[in-house]
């Protein structure tokens, strides 16, 4: 049996975003609950040299577009990275969703072998192939902010678990 590029992808990240969706709207009403400033969570580090829950969210909402938009070899949209509050998060999050939900299989799906470059013209260059970018990169990066998102809420209180981070499956 074999698995497309597609359903490796575009799924995955929608599966993941739901999720992280729902994590969010926990920590909010948790929050909401316990009297707790938002920004607690939403500016908490696991360490000083780590990103903030924020930043965690934004970067894993880029890579969600960014590998299924240059999997798809569509033009990506540009998010400002401005959000502060969990209702922006959100409405990040859905833009994200609604991005990726229109690319379709047809699109990815035999782009295994396309060059895709990071950085490019800049000393942090790397050129993948567009299934080593997606499964080396890509996906590893992506689970990484989710992770740590979730890891951020679990560690400041809010009550989720494994059922949370992996969502609807």
């Amino acid at each position: 049996m074999t698995i497309s590029l597609y359903d490796a992808s575009v799924p995955v990240f929608q599966q993941m975003l739901n999720a992280l969706s729902d994590v969010l709207k926990k920590a909010e009403a948790h929050a909401t609950e316990k009297n707790i400033d938002p920004n607690a969570f939403l500016q908490a580090r696991l360490f000083p040299d780590m990103f903030p829950l924020v930043r965690q969210v934004q970067i894993a909402v880029d890579f969600s577009k960014g590998v299924s938009g240059r999997l798809a070899e569509v033009e990506l949209p540009k998010y400002d990275d401005t959000e502060t509050t969990f209702a922006d998060l959100q409405a990040l999050i859905a833009k994200a969703l609604a991005f990726i939900g229109s690319i379709t299989p047809a699109q990815i799906n035999g782009k295994e072998g396309i060059e895709i470059v990071t950085r490019p013209g800049t000393p942090k260059e790397k050129r993948f192939s567009g299934q080593s970018y997606l499964l080396t990169y890509g996906l590893p990066q992506f689970f990484f902010h989710v992770t740590t998102t979730y890891a951020l809420l679990r560690h400041n209180g809010v009550e989720v678990g494994k059922r949370d981070y992996m969502g609807a499956f």
